[in-house]
């Protein structure tokens, strides 16, 4: 049985400069933990999602995502913002 190795990619998007979120880290194994205590640490959401992550890591640092992971992207940021309390009243 193989060992699972932690993957974790690090996304950063500012409306003012971007036009789509950017990798700005991502890292195997050590360097995946690193990511994950700096962001916890920062009271940064971590959400598990292996599927995304593999296509996110597969980016060069700094590069924004491509289109075809948009939907992908957002359906984690809106995830993130609703634990956060920030979606305000959908109409749900």
């Amino acid at each position: 049985m193989a060992t699972r190795v932690p993957v974790a990619v690090a996304l950063r998007y500012d409306p003012k400069t971007d036009t789509a979120p950017r990798v700005v880290a991502k890292g195997k194994g050590a360097v995946a933990e690193r990511i994950k205590q700096e962001a916890m640490g920062h009271d940064i959401k971590i959400v598990a999602q292996p599927s995304v992550v593999q296509a996110l890591f597969r980016l060069m640092l700094n590069e924004e995502i491509p289109k075809e992971l948009y939907l992908a992207v957002a359906r984690v940021l809106a995830y993130i913002y609703e634990q956060r309390g920030l979606l305000g009243d959908r109409g749900e």
